[in-house]
């Protein structure tokens, strides 16, 4: 205590405060601390023992009032936490008062008025001038500036040293301090290296001192992370919710654990989800499907799935956004080719977007049913934009949703296995309109994700067993808890677009949505660069979703590439096949634990501040070191390999020591990709789609290091289709554990069978790399092995329920 009050004192001197505020009293509610100030309310709740919350309450706000019985609007569109009873204690010193937990520390200093926050002993950050109001003066070098007289500013100081990320997706590299970052949902066509706003802005910062802020209010506005370069952080915004989490963690994931479960984990996707996808802008007629999914079959090029864009409802791009049905001129039979489809294993999704045009063949049903946004005088709100003139369903509200619902019902129910929902920024979404849940500016950032949560509730109620696909483009703070798969928009068909995706990927699975990717080969321009779509083929294959797309007029389909090219991409989609049992398992990790599937390095090492910028080179789950190669004619790279293993090429089995920085050889083949000691690596062989998926045969890599000296891996498995699976007991958990002492490496098999599971016996090629043996026992009998290619090949039969250990005599 004596060092925290010498701290706070310290604070007092060095940080900036709001004068004008004065301390009045303070009480315990329920389980907040009540702070009345000269200017309002403070209330300041613990959800856990690493999150708390506070919240402002101006005076003379309405929920300030004897009427509203001094509440405030517990609404939230991102928060799902309960915060939990009785974990916190309020102490009163003569100077402050301070609400404790186990892993954090609120004090609220009387005079001068200040809040700090505290991770223990170690300082983090503290309201600088807290709340006010000002004058809105919009900035001519900050796009997606806001329309408002004034706004409303939450203002905290900050450190020197420490880097800042999150915001949502953008493109500025990794450390985002010295930016002020619009809050509004708007798409960046044909964006390369840089992209100051997009279509995912999330209202949340991360420090490199592994805190974060989420500022729980779904209004437009600003966050400024330290723009005039004062060490000051602030978020700005026309209205709603003075609410802010404060989310700490002893370690990166720690930390993105407790956001997530602040704001909701993602659900396990079904496993068709980690395969290919066969995706264009896009494929005009039902022929154009069926030819295409027989050319990957003819060519034994695997695919789980095909997503046809705007075409399925009308013959144009232009005109016939709303019709929501199919163009029977160019799909004659679809609930035939959805059936035939699913017969050879593949799932149909289909594009949707919000707009009604006033020319589609829904829009007089839209208007009788009262299901679109609307103007003053409460008529359909129309405008113009590219696709033409339309309205937008109000999905806010119950009408809107259920007419909506039901047209996805109906497609599901005709044997659609997945959804896209584009344009859900909204990509033009007029001010002046309005929604049962606001005005357009008020909801304008929580309409994809609202749009996603229509979804999922409406397979919840009528399709429960199923696992939803929901494509979507923009969201908010917690819609990974909707299943929403994010797509980076329309990025450049070019090397600057590739070079932002890893950026992207990474800093969104640090705000929880751990499945962002790209469209693989690039979308927007007719640039033909054979190199540079490999490229982004082999950086897909450690990404979370595989899914080549671009205009029609540049193939995104291996199918359709000269010979060379296609045999190339061949490789890459088997390879990802062949990973299928690693990436499910991170899914299933991030499902459990929020765990992004992209990883930045300092995750590993976060007290490197050498690593704090670096995207270049990422972590693919825990065990594989990626470095794409971003730019043409590439011979050579420079590749860093964390402290705490060696390293193994992926390919070549080269090794690479712990803490080293090499320059690595790059051939067309492959990226520069690397194994971690210790780890043990899921394969199966290439199967042509994942109906074909089972874990009856399957390798095991071992990459033995002498430097890991104990080490375990786990395998997850389910029927990789029914919802909640593993909640309701019809999965196993393969473990895998190695230690060696220098004399003998042991190798020890076990597993957990869920109670509702049927598992089976299992044919386990281990392949030990980096190794060489004298002999060895399966349960103690000697067995014969083979050398494969440098590596120990042995063949375990294991038996379900039962443990094997293998033993090598080194």
């Amino acid at each position: 205590m004596k060092k925290l009050l010498l701290l706070l004192f310290i604070t007092s001197l060095s940080f900036a405060q709001n004068t004008n505020r004065k301390f009045e009293s303070y009480k315990k509610v329920n389980n907040a601390l009540e702070i009345i100030t000269s200017d309002g309310k403070y209330i300041i709740k613990a959800y856990s023992d690493k999150i708390v919350e506070t919240t402002f309450i101006p005076k003379g706000d309405p929920s300030d009032s004897e009427s509203a019985k001094q509440t405030y609007n517990p609404n939230s569109e991102a928060v799902v936490l309960v915060p939990k009873k009785e974990i916190s204690k309020i102490i009163k010193t003569p100077s402050a008062i301070s609400l404790y937990t186990k892993g954090i520390v609120v004090t609220i200093q009387e005079s001068p008025f200040q809040i700090t926050y505290f991770n223990q002993q170690k300082l983090l950050f503290s309201e600088k001038s807290g709340y006010f109001k000002q004058k809105h003066i919009p900035l001519d070098n900050v796009k997606g500036n806001i329309k408002a007289d004034s706004t409303e500013v939450i203002q905290f100081n900050i450190s020197p040293e420490e880097m800042l990320y999150g915001g949502g997706a953008r493109a500025l590299g990794m450390n985002r301090r010295g930016n002020k970052l619009a809050l509004y949902n708007r798409a960046h066509y044909g964006y390369e290296t840089r992209s100051e706003l997009m279509n995912f802005t999330i209202p949340m910062v991360l420090s490199s001192k592994m805190y974060a802020v989420h500022f729980d209010n779904s209004a437009i506005g600003y966050l400024d992370l330290d723009s005039k370069k004062d060490n000051t952080l602030s978020y700005e915004t026309i209205s709603g919710r003075k609410t802010y989490q404060v989310i700490m963690g002893d370690s990166w994931t720690e930390l993105i654990s407790n956001y997530t479960d602040l704001t909701g984990k993602q659900p396990l996707p079904a496993l068709w989800t980690l395969g290919n996808f066969s995706s264009r802008f896009g494929y005009h007629s039902q022929e154009e499907v069926e030819k295409t999914i027989k050319k990957f079959e003819d060519d034994k090029i695997p695919v789980d799935a095909i997503i046809l864009d705007l075409y399925w409802f009308g013959k144009t791009i232009q005109g016939t956004m709303g019709n929501l049905d199919w163009d029977k001129d160019k799909f004659q039979n679809p609930t035939k080719m959805i059936a035939d489809l699913n017969t050879k294993g593949i799932k149909t999704v289909l594009i949707t977007e919000p707009f009604v045009l006033t020319t589609s063949n829904k829009w007089q049903e839209a208007v009788d049913k009262k299901i679109v946004a609307t103007d003053k005088a409460r008529n359909p709100f129309t405008y113009d934009f590219y696709f033409g003139n339309t309205g937008i369903i109000d999905i806010f509200k119950p009408e809107g949703k259920d007419w909506f619902w039901n047209v996805y019902k109906r497609l599901i129910n005709q044997g659609v296995g997945g959804l896209w929902g584009d344009l859900g920024e909204p990509e033009v979404f007029p001010s002046e309109a309005l929604t049962a849940g606001g005005k357009a500016d008020e909801v304008h950032n929580v309409y994809g994700h609202n749009w996603a949560k229509l979804i999922a509730d409406g397979y919840k109620k009528d399709f429960a067993n199923q696992r939803p696909f929901i494509l979507m483009r923009a969201g908010y703070s917690g819609s990974q808890r909707f299943g929403m798969i994010p797509w980076s928009g329309d990025v450049s068909r070019s090397w600057g677009g590739l070079q932002s995706q890893i950026e992207i990927s990474l800093q969104m699975g640090m705000q929880g949505m751990g499945y962002m990717h790209s469209d693989l080969g690039g979308f927007a321009g007719d640039y033909f660069d054979n190199e540079l779509y490999i490229r982004w083929l082999q950086y897909g294959v450690f990404q979370p979703i595989f899914r080549p797309h671009a205009h029609e007029d540049v193939a995104a389909e291996p199918v359709y590439k000269d010979i060379v090219t296609k045999a190339k991409a061949k490789k890459q989609v088997e390879l990802r096949y062949q990973l299928l049992p690693y990436n499910y398992t991170l899914a299933f990790e991030n499902s459990q634990k929020g765990t992004p599937l992209m990883r930045p390095l300092f995750f590993e090492e976060p007290d490197n501040s050498k690593l704090l910028t670096v995207c270049e080179t990422y972590l693919w789950g825990n065990d594989f070191l990626v470095t794409p190669i971003t730019k043409a004619g590439i011979t050579s790279t420079s590749v860093y390999f964390p402290k705490n293993n060696n390293w193994f090429d992926f390919y070549s089995n080269e090794e690479k020591l712990a803490g080293t920085t090499s320059t690595t050889t790059v051939i067309e083949d492959h990226i520069p990709v690397f194994v971690r000691g210790g780890a043990f690596i899921p394969m199966i062989k290439t199967i042509q789609n994942t109906s074909k998926y089972s874990l009856t045969d399957f390798d095991l890599h071992y990459y033995f290091d002498a430097k890991t000296t104990q080490s375990s891996r786990k395998l997850y498995n389910d029927d990789g289709a029914t919802a909640n699976a593993f909640e309701k007991g019809e999965f196993e958990v393969l473990n895998f554990n190695g230690s060696t002492d220098g004399k003998v490496v042991t190798v020890k098999l076990n597993s957990e069978i869920g109670k509702n599971f049927s598992s089976s016996d299992k044919n386990v090629a281990l392949i030990v790399h980096n190794i060489k043996a004298k002999s060895m026992t399966v349960n103690g009998k000697a067995i014969d092995f083979k050398i494969v290619k440098n590596n120990i090949e042995i063949p375990v039969l294991w038996k379900k329920g039962t443990e094997v250990e293998i033993k090598i005599q080194l």
